[in-house]
């Protein structure tokens, strides 16, 4: 018998962590090559870990909603046979000691990881260190949830921790050399307001995605100082234009081509015109953002919504573009998003019109500083410039809403990006190639 780690696989250059959401198969199982063991989640994107070997499964290191480390060993599985598929040689057994020696580590990992309190009603993810922190300095979880985290998405990180205590310390410390001065009185903590439930109500807990999506929205709005700027947009050569050219596009790459990527071009160029907004922000600092990455906001079959990423979109043309929106929002909507897929946004656009919105005022994706959202486009009435008059007409037109950070945004650059994306989709050559 052979011992296999089934570890953390690396999941992109830009996922470090990913919480157990739920076990496939219990200790004793026999699990084939191939097959799914359990299901991780990272920040937004769901997925399955399989078996390299089959065998049975002998360790479960971690538990669900456990946080593990890409290449952390999450379970053990024993290879039945003669040859042992990925299992360690002798000489690696007489390096890195024998099996006792792994049975050891596996209950250090048990140790390491068991929550010191309840945290299966928090819709926050904490880390195994700042739990073990929270448990030794009498942090309670709702001490904890209240803490504001500088970590990627806002999660709590051991400075964040140690640096809260270290506040709530500070007046114990200030009353024993002052005996006079009167301790700070903490805020009281803001309380819900009870709803009322009749029997005929339906009472639906979230699920994770609806849970994760309501802490960054909350955490958005009490983060960045969100304005809005709106301007209208004549977009009826760009119409034309798809109008007369989706057929052979389609026949020609294999591709639909939907105005999404065509409003992506537009708001690419834009960025690289306007680089103040392909920015984010860290504490007091600003960062200057090398790459143009595009998030475009999808909704899920559930109604949930996800936010893939165009990387490098300021480099792309039109076919590869559409190329690049066709396959993220397919994958989607599959559920088969790779966690890399998701991360290293710059700038988001949504398009509201897919529902029928004229205009909206999309909350910023963090840490961005700025969304856009696009509105239906309609046929309205409109004054026609000609140098032999003005006249009525009919055209093609729709809103674009963008809300930006006025912490680092001012209207003049907000205002000025989303005039530039205007000018650019109605300056569009209705005699270009694709």
């Amino acid at each position: 018998m052979a011992r296999f780690e089934l570890k953390l696989p690396k999941m992109g250059e830009s996922v470090a962590e990913a919480t157990i959401t739920n076990w496939l198969k219990e200790v004793g199982d026999t699990i084939e090559a191939d097959e799914a063991v359990l299901e991780i989640a990272t920040d937004k994107v769901d997925s399955e870990v399989p078996s390299e070997v089959s065998g049975v499964l002998v360790e479960k290191l971690f538990q669900k909603d456990d946080l593990v480390q890409v290449g952390q060993t999450i379970a053990i599985i024993e290879v039945s046979g003669g040859v042992a598929v990925d299992a360690p040689s002798e000489a690696t057994m007489e390096k890195n000691g024998d099996i006792d020696a792994v049975e050891k580590t596996v209950e250090t990992a048990k140790q390491t990881v068991a929550a010191p309190q309840d945290f299966s009603g928090s819709e926050k993810f904490f880390s195994p260190l700042v739990k073990n922190i929270a448990k030794e300095e009498g942090v309670s979880v709702a001490e904890l949830e209240s803490i504001s985290g500088s970590g990627k998405d806002g999660r709590v990180t051991k400075d964040d921790i140690l640096q809260y205590i270290a506040g709530r310390k500070a007046p114990q410390a200030a009353s024993t050399q002052a005996p006079a001065a009167k301790p700070a009185t903490p805020a009281p903590a803001a309380q819900a307001v009870p709803v009322s439930v009749n029997g005929g109500d339906e009472i639906v807990e979230m699920d994770r995605m609806r849970k994760l999506i309501s802490g960054y929205m909350v955490a958005s709005v009490q983060t960045s100082a969100h304005v809005q700027s709106f301007i209208e947009v004549d977009v009826t050569n760009i119409v034309k234009w798809r109008d007369k050219v989706k057929n052979a596009f389609e026949k020609r790459e294999g591709e639909k081509l939907t105005f999404t990527p065509i409003f992506m071009e537009a708001v690419a160029k834009a960025l690289k015109d306007f680089p103040g907004m392909n920015i984010s922000v860290d504490g007091d600092y600003i960062i200057k953002k090398k790459n143009i990455n595009l998030g475009m906001a999808a909704a899920l079959p559930n109604g949930n919504l996800i936010v893939p990423v165009i990387k490098n979109a300021d480099q792309l043309n039109l076919v590869g573009m559409a190329k690049a929106v066709n396959d993220l929002g397919n994958r989607a909507k599959a559920g088969k998003l790779k966690p890399d897929d998701t991360q290293g946004g710059t700038y988001t656009v949504t398009n509201v019109g897919t529902f029928g919105s004229v205009f909206g005022t999309p909350i910023i994706n963090q840490p961005q500083v700025g969304i856009l959202a696009l509105g239906a486009i309609r046929k309205v009435p409109a004054v026609i410039e000609t140098p032999e008059g003005d006249f009525i007409g009919i055209r093609q037109k729709m809103f674009l809403s963008h809300s930006y950070d006025h912490r680092v945004v001012d209207g003049a650059l907000g205002g000025s990006f989303v005039k530039k994306v205007a000018d650019y989709l109605e300056a569009f050559d209705v005699n270009r190639d694709f």
